[in-house]
């Protein structure tokens, strides 16, 4: 997917380190941390790499494989959470222990997983962390691993970076996952990249002097000695380069050249990774934002939105949940009603979802449409609690196509709705003026059901019979060839075709193909 060549002003591409500088936030907030720390471990990685003299590739390996280094964790959370209670405890217990000392992981690891519950659970989590946890630990790490470096495939990224995803969760001692490598087995990206994403955790909970000690006890069996030891001399100055020019900054100057670049078209399948990922979280929301892009791109279409407005609107649907990694499943997973702070929390996802995409100077303008999909048009939604006069279209259609998807898909508190049933729901809010019956019917005509008084007029002010037209010359047919597809003369045909040409503004062919296309009157998208 991704273009590597060097970004040229106006040439329609935007950095791939742009766009995940934002989106790395998903990974942050699915694993616990705070947002932003999964970018300051790739400019930790990058300016590491730098000064141990690393060739580019492997820079270029290390600081993509910190970005996404937890990316893939969402994908053992409903197992982990079934077993160990809140995904988010039980993540930063795991990062904070030496997992490879079974002092440290009496110590740390399973005090945290105790803390606040009662004796018999604590006594359960006791038996469980020691016949279970190596096992689950272990599987938690592999599943990482083929998530992330599946996303890195997806992403278009290099098979060195893609291998470096894979084994960073090896361990220099050869006890790692997902392969046991060991020593100078593992890439150095994977190795780089465990390291800085531990040293910028430790650092954040405790500064770098906590860091420091923390790496040095891990020299030799979690971590590359050498690498260890290098970080170690100099934590202070390195740390202190990366805050002092700005992680976002730093890596953005750090990346070898030729730079990822995606093209602005490609958008659409860098949103689609990513929200197949926050789909991740809860087995009954798979294939969720997917579900909504496609609803609300072609709802758009019903609405008369321009090129433009539809491809954000199909990058917003994607990216819509990404916020719902921040919450546990320990709430999603409930199959009973939730408690007033539950309910809280749900209604934060939106507001993380924005947040996630501002992080992304290119994905930044989105943010506000973004996290707007639970606003209902008479106040009552979150998390702004926004009214129809603040709702763009846009951001009125996701909100439907959101709505409807949910509805059409089963829940731990109840099952799937027959699409009949979420018609008749998402009417009754239209009606209650809770959605935008615009958006309603545009939505529910998409899903395929039989609302023919929304049905747009096209464009322009065409008839049917010069949309027929029009398709034919965007063929690239003549006059004489009109005519004779349409069984009429050639002088009507022309005439068509010069009528056409005036309401639409334009005298050529190509431009009237790019208006065509622009209003989805070609083929299919009619």
């Amino acid at each position: 997917m991704t273009e590597t060549v060097g970004r040229q002003k106006g040439d329609g591409s935007v950095r791939l380190a742009d766009l995940l500088a934002g989106l790395s936030r998903l990974a942050d907030l699915g694993f616990g941390l705070p947002a932003g720390d999964s970018i300051r471990s790739a400019a930790l990685a990058a300016v590491m790499s730098r000064s141990l003299d690393l060739p580019n590739d492997d820079v270029r390996a290390s600081m993509y494989t910190a970005l996404l280094l937890h990316v893939g964790c969402v994908g053992y959370t409903h197992e982990s959470v079934r077993v160990f209670g809140d995904e988010f405890v039980m993540n930063l217990a795991a990062e904070r222990t030496d997992r490879d000392d079974p002092r440290d992981i009496a110590r740390t690891l399973v005090p945290a997983l105790m803390r606040g519950r009662r004796t018999r659970d604590r006594l359960r989590l006791a038996v469980t962390a020691v016949l279970r946890g190596p096992a689950l630990g272990r599987g938690y790490d592999t599943v990482t691993c083929e998530v992330g470096r599946d996303a890195a495939r997806r992403l278009g990224l290099s098979e060195e970076v893609q291998r470096s995803v894979y084994h960073s969760s090896e361990w220099w001692n050869g006890r790692g996952v997902p392969a046991g490598l060991a020593g100078d087995d593992i890439p150095i990206g994977a190795r780089v990249a465990a390291l800085t994403g531990a040293a910028v955790l430790l650092d954040t909970v405790g500064g770098t002097d906590l860091a420091v000690d923390a790496i040095r006890r891990r020299r030799g069996g979690m971590i590359d000695p050498g690498l260890a030891d290098h970080f170690a001399s100099r934590a202070d100055r390195l740390l202190g380069e990366v805050d002092g020019t700005g992680p976002y900054e730093l890596l953005l100057e750090a990346e070898p050249p030729p730079v990822a670049c995606v093209l602005d078209p490609q958008l659409v399948d860098v949103a689609k990774v990513f929200g197949d990922l926050a789909d991740l979280k809860t087995p009954s929301s798979y294939g969720h934002s997917s579900g909504v892009a496609a609803l609300a791109r072609d709802a758009g279409q019903e609405v008369g939105l321009g090129m433009s407005d539809l491809t954000n609107l199909e990058v917003a649907g994607h990216l819509h949940d990404v916020g719902r990694v921040a919450i546990s499943n320990l709430v999603w997973e409930k199959p009973g009603p939730l408690t007033a702070p539950e309910w809280e929390q749900v209604r934060l996802h939106a507001y993380h979802s924005e947040r996630i995409l501002a992080g992304s100077k290119r994905l930044a303008p989105l943010a506000r449409l973004v996290g707007s999909h639970h606003e209902r048009c008479d106040g009552s939604g979150y998390h702004r609690g926004a009214t129809a006069y603040e709702l763009s279209l846009p951001a009125q259609v996701l909100a439907a196509a959101d709505a409807y998807q949910a509805m059409i898909q089963p829940r731990p508190y109840r099952a799937a709705l027959a699409p009949e049933q979420a018609e008749r729901e998402l009417h009754d809010d239209a009606r209650r003026g809770r959605l935008g019956m615009d958006a309603v019917n545009a939505v529910l005509a998409a899903a395929g059901h039989d609302t023919p008084e929304i049905r747009r007029k096209p464009p322009a002010g065409l008839t049917g019979r010069e949309v027929e037209v029009l398709q034919l010359v965007a063929e690239g047919c003549s006059n004489r060839q009109i005519a004779e597809r349409l069984i009429i003369s050639r002088r009507t045909a022309e005439f068509h075709v010069q009528r056409i040409y005036r309401k639409i503004g334009t005298a050529n062919r190509a431009s009237a193909a790019m208006f065509a296309m622009e209003h989805h009157l070609l083929g299919k998208d009619q």
